[in-house]
Formats: C-alpha cells, sequence, structure tokens
C-alpha cells in the first residue's frame, strides 16, 4: 500500500514521500497518528496544497527537538535502587523511572522516546541511554544507578 508521508518517520522517509508499506501499518499506525494519508490523486493533490504549511511545521518540531537535545546531552542522572550482593537488581530500572529522574533534573521526554538496549536495566553501573527526539535527532543521557544505602 502507498502512502504519502506527512512528517519525517524513522526509517522510512522524509515530509513528502510516496513509500510502499505494509496495509496494516498503514491502516493502524501512520493514518491515525497523522502521519501519511493514502496515496491517491486527491490527497496528492490536498498535499501539494499544503506542502508549505507541513515544511514549517515539521522545521519547528526539528528546532524543538534539537533545543530539548542541548539540555539531554549534558545531563548526568544518579538512581538508586535496591540491588544483592552480586549487584543485581531486586527489580529493574525501566523507561518509567528514566522518564521520572529526567522530570526531577527539570527536563521531560515521553517513554517512547527512550532506546534501552536490552528493554530494562537490571545491573548496578553506568549507562548512556539513547533518546530519540526526532528522526534527525538524538540525545544521550548519561544514568549512573548506585545501590541504595538507606534501609
Amino acid at each position: 500500500m502507498d502512502v504519502i508521508l506527512l512528517e519525517s518517520v524513522n526509517k522510512l522517509g522524509g515530509l513528502g514521500d510516496k513509500v510502499h508499506v505494509k496495509a496494516g501499518f498503514a491502516r493502524n499506525f501512520l493514518v491515525p497518528q497523522g502521519k501519511a494519508v493514502f496515496a491517491t490523486k486527491a490527497n496528492l493533490a490536498k498535499f501539494e496544497a499544503r506542502r508549505a504549511e507541513l515544511e514549517k511545521i515539521e522545521a519547528d518540531k526539528l528546532a524543538a527537538a534539537q533545543k530539548r537535545a542541548e539540555v539531554l546531552n549534558g545531563m548526568n542522572i544518579a538512581i538508586q535502587a535496591e540491588v544483592s550482593e552480586e549487584g543485581k537488581l531486586f527489580g529493574s530500572i525501566g523507561t518509567r523511572e528514566l522518564v521520572d529522574a529526567v522530570a526531577e533534573q527539570g527536563a521531560t521526554i515521553e517513554m517512547s522516546e527512550i532506546s534501552l538496549p536490552e528493554g530494562v536495566i537490571r545491573f548496578i553501573g553506568a549507562y548512556d541511554i539513547r533518546v530519540n527526539l526526532h528522526s534527525d535527532v538524538h540525545a544521550t543521557v548519561h544514568v549512573e544507578i548506585t545501590p541504595n544505602t538507606t534501609g
């Protein structure tokens, strides 16, 4: 199924690109999220009429993502957690805990923007977490997981 992208989509294409995707991906994700429209002659004409407006919106999103990346790139976060004698966490640190820790530092990120290589963190140590703010903008947040000394 062919769709016209209304914004940049990571690993798929940029604004205005006509791409071929699976029907379910188009119907269940791209179109409902407002990221694409079906590639019909009528939609192509509507897109061309709105191209300048959509390009300005995309540029604004990119600029906002770059500002957020400047704040996040220098950020160091310390999270204390209960650990066993071997250094393994009782439980794990996931995206929710990272979002909360970043919020304590005065910045905001969404859970969907965080890219954890193994899904969760299970051991104490230092981690560099990638945050995908835009299809073209990424930030790295340094996270230090330490044992909880209280208790």
